[in-house]
């Protein structure tokens, strides 16, 4: 016998609350380690973190969890906008519970966002390519618009200039060679790369990129040579390599920065380019202090993103938990 529906499955405010969740299934997070849950109470749906799956040796201040975290609100706050519904958002809204990160609140049906469609329609289709990408140069115009999507959320982004390249190379590759030489950063590598099977998370060898020549290093998530892709043709000549930055660097700031994260990265998939975000150089203290440095003091880095066009080939979808495992509805 079928399970009766729930309140939920029954209104269209729950309905369309619970929609939204299960889009934000598909954000992107750190390692894949997707650390949110979703609540859904009446007209509400909150956000809050999941901080057993925090990263303690390459995120032990959060700085990534948070961005995963507001990567997954972004994607919640677009599928209501393109089904036509009004929301509220209460960022932080309990100073006494730091785990819930956003409260949002459905006000009723109102005309579709188009452009927020625009970027749902891409949900489903964006991966994170961690394969080389082609010598074909982003155009300045899309560039143009990756930025002021970005700044729409409040976020700013640096377009890292050709003689920066070097300093944004030796950081990332300084940034690898200390975290591999920390035993417990293995471990925490082996741990989410290694799952077990049907956890619906992590970074499974067979999505990892065999280690090729790059003008940027990539995090080699298969450091005993199991990786089931190759990096293919490509040496990322073309690649734009984008700093997202804010200008605070506490809970709040990092929030937001997902949401920016994530308006940037759909936006790159609508406009048909291979995006993959790159958090090595963010993870160390003295690489984090050279990103900062590019951005000449003006602000305080959160992610780097190599922005391209990408291979033909289609990549395989990352692991995802199952709704029931994130989702909780309540009465």
């Amino acid at each position: 016998m079928s399970q009766p529906a729930t309140w939920a499955e029954q209104t269209p405010t729950g309905r369309m609350l619970e929609a939204a969740a299960r889009q934000a299934l598909h954000a992107p997070s750190v390692f894949n380690t997707q650390p949110w849950r979703w609540r859904i109470t009446a007209d509400t749906l909150d956000l809050r973190a999941d901080t057993d799956r925090q990263l303690a040796a390459a995120d032990p201040d959060g700085r990534l969890l948070a961005l995963s975290c507001g990567a997954a609100l972004h994607h919640a706050r677009m599928s209501l906008a393109a089904a036509g519904w009004t929301v509220t958002v209460e960022r932080q809204p309990d100073p006494a519970d730091p785990a819930l990160l956003a409260r949002l609140r459905a006000t009723g049906p109102t005309r579709l966002d188009v452009a927020a469609a625009r970027l749902v329609e891409a949900i489903p289709r964006r991966r994170t390519d961690r394969r080389a990408y082609g010598d074909r140069p982003v155009p300045e115009p899309v560039l143009n618009r990756l930025r002021a999507t970005v700044e729409a959320e409040d976020g700013h982004l640096h377009i890292v200039r050709p003689d920066q390249m070097p300093m944004l190379a030796v950081s990332t590759g300084r940034a690898a060679d200390i975290e591999l030489a920390d035993p417990a950063y293995r471990e925490e590598l082996r741990r989410w790369t290694d799952r077990p099977a049907g956890s619906g998370d992590g970074v499974p060898t067979a999505t990892a990129v065999r280690p090729a020549p790059r003008r940027v290093p990539l995090r080699d998530y298969a450091p005993g040579g199991a990786a089931g892709l190759s990096a293919g043709a490509g040496f990322d000549r073309g690649a734009a390599y984008l700093i997202l930055f804010g200008e605070r660097d506490d809970p709040a700031a990092w929030l937001r920065g997902g949401e920016a994260l994530s308006a940037l990265l759909l936006t790159a998939m609508a406009e048909g380019l291979a995006s993959a975000p790159l958090s090595d150089a963010i993870e160390v203290a003295w690489p984090r202090r050279m990103m900062r440095d590019l951005l000449a003091g003006i602000g305080d880095p959160y992610l780097v993103v190599r922005v391209g066009w990408g291979p033909d080939e289609d990549l395989p979808p990352a692991p995802r938990r199952t709704p029931a495992d994130v989702i909780e509805v309540t009465g």
